[in-house]
């Protein structure tokens, strides 16, 4: 039996009238638990996708797909599927998270040899994969381990934790029982039981009796991040597939769709993701994802919500947040390299009925579907549309000017439709942002859809990046001083929605696109900041200009920070050049002008030296250089400006 409190919600559910808030509660507000129960097609009459032996239909699934996913099988039929020693959770970094993560990418591989195939002959080692995964202690990554004294870096296994990795495993169990069940039995039933005992003990019941920190909004009133939906759409997978109690399923759906508004209530109604467009695949696209394993569970009873703003706006955030066909905006721990799910994007545009967003998908096809996704079911999804998303037109929007007034970005690019010239981003926002970085007034630069002034992005995840606040902020790329930003009086930026941008303004027309906001929240009381005014302006095909505008109680020192991955040096007093050498572009100068009688400037390297650099050299290269504009004669009220344009 789950907790009480899982029964007073059934009840509520009962007792509730299907009434559909427009701007609140989308996925749970629609239908009574009675109405949701009899729109769910039955578990026992539900055939998502055709069954291992419904040759016919999976003749219709993309034939060079299935053809290559063979031998990517064959490649693991003498596999040994590797233990876990229990001291190597103890570290806390990535290394284990690899070991483990790459069993559940055999076992995919495995099973989608087995369905093209149909011959029974990776049968065996899926068995033994799916036991191998069953007999760790833990599904998830050390990481993700509840960093408290009770757990001391190991998890309880008598009261386990949902999070990422251990909700992919499921819904892969999930698939896995619905395709190969009768191959299972007739090996023993124990396989399928060992696997439903799991589930139900990693999974169903923590789900339902715990409440989780990417549940709900936190203690600064703020929305989960992406592990809400992520989580939440392997959740739906697991229970439709799985649980063969009809009233019981549908009251476990209820629940992940109550959970899941806690994400989508909350979130930007202009559809921004603040975790940046490396982390849309996680976010946005895996409620999407949710939604259409609804619809295809419901015969498209949740087909409503495609018409809702918030939810197209979130499918368009990912082609407004691009700069390049390889480059994204990377605001906080974003990635600017990212790989776009060409399917999963074409199907959410095409719900939406978003033109753009299809043909910006299309641009990212592949010769064949993807079978090697980490979540198996858009898989699934792939292989029987590719041919439509062949068949697309494609493009990139690259659109001239875009505003998200939630989110405080604009971005703007001398050419509409093109990467040709000046590509301009600034944000405002708060420094309790998901994957925050202290980064209040920060701006990018790109030129010819390459880069030019950055941000330097995300670093390797590590337990200093992610279980401690304190520690997260001694990492340089963390810090507001390397960032496109000032050290005031000797203070940066401070964490904490408190520290926040105000009075954003944002403007745009055909010669030029600015934001103005108000800086002085984001930093500490200490650094005595009456008044800081930041503008942030692009002048089409003529040049980018910051000015600062800063009122101090008292002036000590005043520097500056600007981050190039080229070389860059102080040609003369008053100009600072920089070497922009694009790896897919044609080299050129670029100067960054200011006012020697103010400031005098200086370069200096990044040392890359951390664990955490990692990310950064593979992102940039050992290349990042740091400019520094230190003031003078600093002054209590004084203006600052930078002109950024080519040499």
């Amino acid at each position: 039996m789950y907790l009480k409190k899982f029964s007073v919600f059934i009840l509520i559910l009962i007792a509730s009238l299907p009434v559909f808030a427009r701007d609140k509660d989308l996925l749970s507000g629609r239908y009574s638990l009675p109405a949701l129960q009899q729109r769910l097609i039955p578990q026992s009459e539900w055939t998502p996708f055709p069954k291992l032996d419904d040759r016919d239909g999976w003749a219709k699934a993309d034939r060079e797909a299935l053809k290559a996913a063979i031998p990517a099988a064959e490649a693991y039929l003498d596999y040994v599927w590797p233990s876990i020693p229990a001291t190597s959770y103890l570290p806390a970094n990535w290394q284990l998270y690899d070991r483990a993560r790459v069993k559940t990418s055999v076992l995919r591989a495995l099973m989608m040899g087995e369905i093209a195939e149909n011959k029974g002959r990776f049968i065996d080692q899926i068995v033994n994969g799916i036991w191998a995964i069953c007999e760790d202690s833990w599904w998830g990554t050390p990481a993700h381990i509840p960093q408290s004294p009770a757990y001391a870096g190991m998890m309880d296994v008598a009261n386990p934790v949902v999070e990422l990795w251990g909700s992919d495993a499921g819904a892969l169990f999930a698939w896995a029982d619905y395709f190969f069940a009768e191959r299972f039995d007739a090996i023993s039933p124990q396989i399928r039981k060992r696997m439903y005992d799991e589930i139900d003990h990693r999974l169903f019941k923590p789900f339902m009796e715990k409440d989780h920190w990417w549940m709900g909004v936190d203690t600064d009133g703020k929305g989960p991040n992406n592990w809400n939906p992520w989580i939440c759409s392997n959740w739906i997978n697991t229970v439709l597939l799985l649980v063969r109690d009809d009233a019981k399923r549908a009251a476990m759906i209820a629940y992940s769709l109550k959970i899941l508004d806690e994400f989508l209530n909350p979130y930007a109604r202009d559809g921004g993701c603040d975790e940046g467009p490396g982390y849309w695949g996680a976010a946005g696209a895996m409620l999407y994802s949710s939604v259409a394993l609804l619809n295809l569970a419901s015969n498209d009873a949740f087909s409503y919500v495609y018409d809702h703003p918030k939810i197209k706006n979130m499918g368009k955030y990912i082609y407004r947040a691009q700069i390049n066909s390889s480059y994204f905006l990377n605001f906080a721990d974003a990635n600017p390299i990212i790989n776009i799910d060409a399917g999963v994007a074409y199907r959410y545009g095409r719900d939406i009925g978003d033109q753009d967003m299809m043909r910006f998908a299309a641009y990212y096809r592949r010769p064949r579907a993807s079978t090697g996704s980490n979540r198996f079911f858009p898989n699934l999804f792939s292989l029987f549309g590719h041919e439509e998303l062949l068949n697309a037109p494609q493009g990139l929007p690259l659109p001239g000017d875009v505003w998200f007034p939630d989110l405080q970005v604009m971005v703007a690019r001398d050419k509409n439709n093109s990467t040709d010239g000046f590509y301009l981003a600034a944000k405002g926002g708060h420094n309790a942002e998901s994957h925050n970085h202290n980064d209040v007034g920060m701006f990018v630069v790109y030129y010819d859809g390459q880069p030019l002034l950055i941000d330097a992005g995300r670093a390797t995840y590590t337990s200093r990046t992610l279980n401690n606040r304190d520690k997260r902020y001694e990492i340089w790329m963390h810090r507001s001083d390397f960032h496109n930003l000032p050290t005031v009086n000797g203070l940066d930026q401070r964490v904490g929605i408190e520290h926040t941008a105000s009075d954003v303004s944002y403007k745009a027309d055909k010669s030029r696109a600015s934001l103005t906001m108000d800086l002085t929240k984001a930093y500490p009381a200490e650094a005595a900041i009456r008044k800081f005014t930041r503008t942030v302006q692009l002048i089409r095909s003529k040049h980018v200009q910051i000015v600062d505008n800063i009122d101090l109680e008292k002036a000590n020192t005043i520097t500056s920070h600007l981050l190039t991955c080229y070389p860059a040096e102080v040609k003369k007093p008053g100009v600072v050049l920089i070497h922009y050498q694009p790896k897919d572009g044609q080299g050129k100068d670029f100067i960054i002008e200011y006012n020697p009688g103010q400031m005098e400037a200086s370069v200096e390297k990044v040392k890359l030296e951390e664990e955490e650099d990692a990310a950064i050299e593979q992102n940039w290269g050992d290349v990042i250089h740091r400019i520094k504009f230190k003031v003078i004669t600093p002054k209590t009220r004084d203006t600052f400006t930078f002109r950024i344009k080519p040499a």
